[in-house]
């Protein structure tokens, strides 16, 4: 059977990450790009073996170029600076738009059929920035958001509560990141709705520790940021794609109407296969999370606004 192809841009931690996790499945080629001379030639080199001993035969490939990424099926673009401590997201912009959008230009030129999957912050707004300079119909462009944060918003629910994560479903929309909006109706313990497990005050809680998860890893690793979950997320998406899973999952793709939005990337629950974003599923809100989730509508609406100016 022909393996597919699999392009990750961006060697470092996120990217690295991404790519040890898509040797292990054992289904794919898998090209490692970097602007870094030796880095993902390095990483690959490493990678290949490991399969030994994992018990994989994934194709390995580093490169500091963009041609051995020809006719890739998945690209997933970690590159772009990553956040410093005390450093928003919103700072991260202006850089990071110049990046994603001449890293999308050269996938584009390669693999025009390719499906591309944001992981590099601000990641609604990049969404939008690889949308853009890509020239995509929308389903093709994805960003890896709510995936995250449901994660972690399932795991600091575990914990709480003792339980295994397995027992916990949670669905996150909006803006990734400080902006999130969790759906607690929507998350159950082994089918029980959350609120019938714990007190107001400590599922606010975990709420605000979920929407500052990012910041927290920062703020321990002082010289990086988060890169194990952010990578398990992107990959889940990967395989959700390729296998043609239809799974749901919460990501940031563009809403013409769902929601309430025109025109936005916003974190809304898809379902993902074959073809990229297959449908959007829309969730009926209290007035209480449409509010909120207008609020963060708005938010990823004014850094779009902000790429729109610097794509000019």
């Amino acid at each position: 059977m022909r393996r597919l192809k699999i392009t990750v841009v961006g060697a470092g931690n996120v990217g690295g990450s991404i790519a040890q996790r898509l040797a292990e499945k054992n289904w794919y080629d898998v090209v490692l790009v970097d602007i870094v001379d030796g880095m993902p030639q390095g990483k690959a080199l490493d990678l290949a073996e490991a399969g030994p001993v994992c018990g994989y035969d994934s194709k390995m490939i580093g490169a500091n170029h963009y041609d051995e990424t020809t006719g890739s099926s998945v690209v997933v673009i970690t590159s772009g600076i990553a956040r410093k401590p005390g450093m928003s997201r919103d700072a991260l912009i202006e850089t990071n738009t110049k990046i994603v959008s001449s890293v999308v230009k050269d996938i584009v030129q390669r693999s025009p059929e390719a499906i591309i999957i944001i992981v590099a912050n601000p990641l609604d707004a990049m969404t939008y920035v690889a949308y853009r300079a890509s020239q995509f119909p929308k389903q093709r462009v994805v960003g890896m958001a709510g995936v995250l944060d449901s994660a972690r918003f399932r795991t600091f629910i575990a914990e709480e509560l003792r339980v295994s994560v397995d027992n916990v479903q949670a669905m996150v929309l909006g803006g990734h990141g400080d902006a999130m909006v969790p759906l607690i109706r929507y998350t159950t313990v082994a089918g029980r709705p959350l609120d019938e497990w714990m007190s107001r005050d400590r599922l606010e809680a975990l709420v605000k520790r979920t929407r500052q998860g990012g910041a927290e890893i920062v703020n321990l690793l002082k010289t990086g940021s988060a890169y194990y979950a952010p990578a398990a997320s992107a990959v889940e998406m990967v395989e959700a794609i390729v296998r043609d899973q239809k799974k749901i999952l919460p990501c940031a793709t563009l809403c013409e109407g769902e929601y309430g939005f025109q025109g936005v990337f916003m974190g809304v629950p898809v379902k993902l296969g074959g073809s990229g974003v297959e449908e959007i599923i829309e969730y009926q809100l209290t007035p209480e999370e449409d509010a909120a989730l207008k609020v963060s509508g708005k938010a990823v609406q004014d850094l779009c606004q902000k790429v729109d100016q610097l794509l000019k």
